[in-house]
């Protein structure tokens, strides 16, 4: 398993220290190199460190000054919740609105994309059969949020209306009503959740730096029968997102 930067190491602990109120929103941090010293790095290093920690809202720097701790930028509330998104996450529409939630999107989808193994084996299908691939990007107030990559089985849908997700009639509905539609009761969904660093990709779609801290939570949506409809695999920037699950009771 590949090492951890150091300077990503060294952002941590910086982080840590600063949100345990080691130094005080508006004080002045040691100088770069004193720090490197009592971490045993060089200071293009600790720099880099800083940059980090700079980008994410947690410190700013001041020319001729030095680098101080700034107000960290709120971290929203992301509810994971049946109740509360009846489409599973693909759209913004389901469901109540909280403050931070996504309130746009932007979608593409392929069809007929030969399934990879790792997605074969969670819709158990056989790798090489043809899905439907949709890459969502959700905006809250213009900024990045979330994103998605889903894959549907063309086996299910292929010939009725709801082939692409978000178009035809149902278009923006979410995968519960598209289902349903056609005679797909959708009864379960099981939610992996994995920390995870940002690829370059990820990082440039989401407008936070390659290595920053995400959220990715591999979802599989199943029918009555068992059957995998759907799986996805979601990406959620941690400096922006708290994500929280909420689970309902069942009442007699």
């Amino acid at each position: 398993m590949p090492r951890e930067a150091p300077y990503l190491a060294v952002a941590d602990v910086l982080r840590a220290r600063i949100l345990a109120g080691e130094w005080r929103i508006g004080e002045r941090l040691p100088s770069r190199a004193r720090l490197s010293e009592e971490y045993g790095v060089g200071r293009n290093v600790m720099q880099r460190a800083m940059d980090r920690l700079i980008n994410d809202g947690l410190l700013e720097g001041r020319a001729g000054s030095g680098t101080y701790v700034r107000t960290p930028r709120e971290r929203l509330r992301l509810v994971r919740s049946l109740h509360r998104d009846r489409g599973f996450g693909c759209s913004p529409n389901a469901g109540a609105r909280q403050r931070g939630d996504a309130d746009s999107w932007d979608s593409h989808s392929e069809v007929r994309v030969p399934a990879p193994e790792e997605v074969a084996v969670r819709l158990g299908i056989t790798p090489g059969d043809l899905c439907v691939n949709t890459h969502y990007e959700f905006l809250a107030d213009g900024q990045p949020v979330q994103l998605s990559e889903s894959w549907e089985p063309m086996a299910i849908t292929d010939g009725t209306p709801i082939v692409l997700p978000e178009m035809g009639p149902l278009a923006g509905r979410g995968l519960v009503e598209r289902m349903r539609s056609i005679g797909v009761a959708i009864s379960t969904v099981v939610e992996v959740p994995r920390p995870a660093r940002a690829t370059r990709v990820q990082a440039n779609l989401l407008g936070i730096g390659v290595g920053d801290l995400v959220l990715q939570i591999e979802r599989t949506v199943y029918d009555t029968g068992g059957r995998p409809v759907e799986t996805a695999d979601m990406v959620i920037p941690d400096v922006r997102r708290e994500v929280v699950y909420e689970f309902g009771v069942d009442r007699p």
